[in-house]
């Protein structure tokens, strides 16, 4: 209010008066006032209604995905028992993971019970205004770090990318290469600390040009797998962070002429439907994307009724799937 304030040219006290809609303001101060708060934007703080209204918004970064209609459908089947329906938006623009402040003023004027963020975070500022609003916040596989009082849902990701590379490991391979997710989100480098972890944990070297950055999407899967066999010494493994990048990777191989995996053993993450399905079918580490999504809009909507959570923050396991993509190394390869 005092910068709202100073920029009018008035007193706290009648910015206040604006604000609580008091008649006693001249109407040129009131609508500079409402202008300044207008481009700020400033919600009003306003009381909560005592039922529920049967709403929640949905918030991903990419919605394209096979890997966003596993989080729909766990996030449907909760809140369908619920008798809660869900408004689904995307975080526009690439490689951002806030929503803009559109969505915000979109989501107090429909007065939703809660929202639900997907590989998302918000500003310190959007989740004041949240706050402000009195409207609770769950993350699902948080982007960063969540602050102290947001609960969050993610998985085992240190543990997963240590066990998908300790597989490669025992199955006797030592060039091991890694393409992870966009360095600044977090379930990105838990993926390739694990697999850090588990190589220096064998002794064995991370040889020069092995740790790769992509996206998550199959297309720079691609570009990283043929960057890799470009090297003077290609790997003989590749630990993917995500199976639509394993999928790309798949791509760049057969162009090679390079068969899976008796060139090129291949481990993914997540274990979506086409992992399975896949030529060979694809060893990967499974994250449980829908159970995630449903322990989060659980969460969500007790928050939403009032109770305390046991615990702020919940990690589901990543078990291994072992399928057909990796092997031990052809004897051509371990020179």
């Amino acid at each position: 209010m005092s910068e709202i304030a100073a920029a009018a040219g008035v007193s706290v006290p009648t910015v206040s008066k604006v604000v609580n809609g008091r008649p006693d303001v001249a109407a040129g101060t009131r609508e500079k006032v409402e202008a300044l708060l207008r481009q700020r934007g400033y919600q009003p703080r306003r009381a909560r209604p005592e039922h529920r209204i049967g709403l929640i918004d949905l918030v991903f970064v990419d919605l394209g995905s096979p890997w966003a209609m596993e989080i729909l459908a766990g996030v449907e089947e909760v809140t369908h028992r619920a008798g809660t329906g869900v408004v689904v938006s995307a975080v526009h623009g690439r490689h951002r993971t806030r929503p803009d402040r559109r969505w915000l003023e979109n989501l107090a004027a429909r007065r939703s019970d809660g929202v639900l963020l997907i590989l998302s975070q918000l500003s310190p500022g959007q989740q004041a205004q949240l706050d402000d609003l009195g409207i609770p916040v769950v993350i699902v596989d948080p982007a960063g770090q969540p602050a102290p009082k947001v609960p969050s849902v993610g998985a085992t990701n240190w543990a997963g990318g240590l066990t998908a590379t300790q597989h490669l490991i025992g199955l006797g391979h030592e060039r091991i290469a890694v393409i992870g997710g966009p360095p600044d989100v977090l379930c990105s480098r838990a993926r390739m600390d694990g697999y850090r972890a588990a190589m220096s944990g064998a002794g064995l070297k991370v040889r020069p040009g092995y740790v790769r950055s992509g996206d998550f999407l199959s297309p720079t899967g691609y570009q990283q797998t043929t960057a890799l066999l470009d090297l003077p010494t290609p790997p003989t493994a590749l630990f993917v962070c995500a199976d639509q990048m394993a999928l790309g990777a798949y791509e760049a191989l057969y162009e090679r002429g390079l068969r899976v995996p008796d060139d090129m053993s291949v481990v993914g993450f997540d274990d979506l439907d086409e992992a399975r399905w896949a030529i060979p079918p694809l060893t990967t580490i499974r994250q449980p994307l829908t159970e995630m999504a449903g322990m989060g809009a659980r969460m969500l909507l007790s928050l939403i009724d009032g109770e305390e959570l046991e615990t702020p923050r919940v990690e589901l396991a990543t078990p291994l799937v072992v399928r057909a993509s990796t092997a031990p190394p052809a004897a051509v390869h371990q020179a």
